[in-house]
């Protein structure tokens, strides 16, 4: 097994990496309990990670903790310093003016941390995406007050998506700030979840990906690009495979926007593929596999891919020693993936 340099020209800077305050936790439990709001996504993850086992209480540990516990875990793997934020679903599930509410508590909790350790902790600020105008004041208030890098939009909130121009003031405030907005994987929706439940596909196995990239291609095709071309969203998990599906996505919407087969879907300013290129930044997170990190830096391009490694989910203590053996990278560009492009993004 490779071993990691112990002392790197470069900083590794890990870019999706999640947190739950202890808050949090106790109302995901209450709604295991009483099912309010019964979403089926939400029970099958969290009805687990909720539970007894092994597995989860060490994750529940990891995942409140945002000190002594995380910070060896860091030390362990090589990485200097986390970009924090609210673990999906965050306050999505609740109702939105409460959820509002929440994102306040828990941005201060996770900006008090931060504090506690500025050179090793960022975060991202967490808001209710259905209460739009409280969520672009959140937002601006996260970056503006708290000194946050970006927002985090842990996708559809209960089946809804924010391809609707109703929810983009979030968007715009986004730009205004120019930060970006972090879309991390939901479990599929309602209308989408029946068929990856009885496998166990509806989490990172598989599910996720589906699921945000069907977000991500909704917000494209809406046009939210055209009305804010300097917006950035960040994708997780090499693209959600979208950089995979690029040729595809590209060739079949430009077909699809000029028929008018579709009420929703006209022509965009500029081609599909130049969106994924120019729109969207990119995170290893949970795949340390050189391949698919090699394919999103050849594809879209080596300054908006960058390293994440999905902690606690997927707490791999070896993976930064695996990718620094196997990217084949000479030390420039090992140090724009660990770290110059994290920097740049989110003003570090």
């Amino acid at each position: 097994m490779p071993e990691k340099n112990p002392n790197p020209p470069y900083k590794r800077i890990a870019t999706e990496e999640a947190w739950a305050p202890q808050e949090l936790i106790k109302l995901y439990r209450q709604e295991i309990e009483t099912k309010a709001i019964g979403e089926p996504g939400f029970h099958s993850l969290w009805g687990f990670f909720s539970g007894t086992s092994e597995k989860a209480q060490a994750h529940g540990r990891r995942i409140q903790d945002l000190g002594e516990l995380r910070l060896k875990d860091m030390d362990d793997s090589g990485i200097d310093m986390q970009i924090i934020s609210l673990t999906s679903p965050g306050v999505q599930i609740f109702d939105p003016k409460d959820a509002s509410a929440m994102a306040i508590r828990f941005n201060d909790e996770l900006a008090e941390g931060i504090a506690r350790h500025p050179d090793r902790f960022a975060g991202l600020a967490a808001f209710s995406p259905l209460d739009p105008a409280n969520a672009a004041k959140e937002l601006e208030r996260g970056v503006n007050t708290l000194g946050l890098k970006g927002g985090i939009l842990n996708s559809h909130t209960l089946g809804t998506y924010l391809d609707d121009e109703q929810y983009w003031e979030i968007f715009e405030a986004a730009e205004a700030l120019d930060v970006p907005i972090y879309l991390h994987p939901n479990t599929p929706s309602p209308q989408m979840i029946e068929p990856f439940l009885k496998r166990g596909l509806d989490a990172a196995v598989y599910g996720f990906a589906c699921e945000t990239g069907l977000h991500a291609l909704r917000l494209m095709v809406s046009g939210l690009f055209d009305r804010f071309p300097k917006l950035q969203i960040m994708l997780g998990h090499c693209g959600e495979a979208l950089p995979y599906w690029l040729y595809r996505i590209d060739y079949m919407h430009g077909h699809i926007s000029v028929t008018g087969r579709y009420p929703d879907v006209g022509p965009l300013k500029r081609r599909a593929r130049d969106y994924l290129l120019e729109n969207f930044l990119y995170s290893n997170s949970g795949v340390g596999w050189a391949p698919p990190v090699n394919f999103v830096r050849d594809v879209i391009g080596p300054d908006r891919m960058m390293y994440a490694m999905d902690y606690p989910w997927q707490f791999v203590p070896e993976e930064v020693g695996e990718l620094e053996a196997n990217l084949g990278l000479d030390a420039a560009g090992l140090k724009q993936f660990f770290e110059d492009n994290a920097r740049r993004v989110f003003k570090l």
